[in-house]
């Protein structure tokens, strides 16, 4: 089974965003750059997130993003598309998967995330709780053909209940409208457990099981044929370091080890 590779595009600041500013050329262009170095590193395709938007917003109904962070997540998915010619997918922070979806919808993309899907998560915001019926019924309106994942427990996060990661991938296979879940470790950057990932993968057979944290050359041996894809960013930036450009030389290596 052949590993998809997926290299992330961190957005700076949208312009609503704490630390951003009216101009966004500057985002986009820098978006536009870690996108080409990617693509000559060898990923199979891009996810574009609004990482620099940090402190989120929860992207509730309650505590909606902003209407600028998902025309931003738009437009530059759109622009690395065309600049490319890979495919593109989105994930509009913190947990806004029908923004994700319009976007995805606008920008032509394959794949869109969302972090919380099913089931309430303590969060840094706060309390974060899925919305996976209004998520589908939006994907259903758009008529669009985008493949959604959905973390399992996501990062930066503790669930309010504790069910089973067992159960809970069980739940999220069968009764969230996923279309695969992602694994992570319980930091950006930081890895999965892969005794979790086998017990995962035997409770969802047959069910795409990404990885979205934590993955680099050292790792990459012992994922490849465990899971349908990786989701990477943080190793692939200069230094390793997750505010830095994308280098690559990084994308290449981890390109060799995840193999052709």
């Amino acid at each position: 089974m052949r590993t998809t590779f997926l290299g992330v595009v961190h957005l700076g600041p949208c312009p609503s965003a704490a630390r951003g500013r009216p101009d966004f050329e500057p985002v986009l262009a820098a978006a536009l750059k870690d996108a080409e170095a990617l693509a000559s590193g060898g990923v199979d395709g891009i996810l574009v997130e609004n990482f620099g938007d940090a402190p989120f917003h929860k992207g509730s109904v309650e505590d909606p993003v902003p209407p600028d962070v998902p025309a931003a997540l738009a437009v530059v998915a759109r622009a690395v598309r065309v600049a490319t010619g890979l495919p593109v997918g989105v994930n509009c922070l913190r947990n806004d998967g029908v923004g994700a979806l319009g976007a995805a919808a606008v920008a032509g993309a394959r794949w869109v995330r969302v972090n919380v899907l099913t089931g309430a998560m303590v969060t840094d915001q706060g309390l974060i709780g899925g919305e996976a019926a209004r998520v589908a019924g939006y994907r259903k309106q758009l008529g669009v053909d985008v493949v959604l994942l959905a973390d399992l427990l996501v990062k930066h996060a503790v669930p309010l209940a504790a069910p089973s990661p067992v159960t809970a991938a069980r739940d999220l296979a069968a009764r969230s409208g996923a279309d695969g879940l992602i694994l992570t470790g319980g930091r950006t950057g930081e890895p999965a457990d892969l005794e979790l990932l086998d017990s995962v993968r035997a409770a969802v057979p047959g069910f795409p099981v990404w990885i979205g944290s934590g993955v680099d050359p050292e790792s990459a041996g012992v994922l490849r044929g465990r899971c349908a894809g990786v989701i990477v960013g943080t190793s692939l930036k200069v230094g390793g370091v997750v505010t830095h450009p994308v280098d690559p030389a990084r994308v290449a290596a981890l390109r060799r080890a995840l193999g052709d």
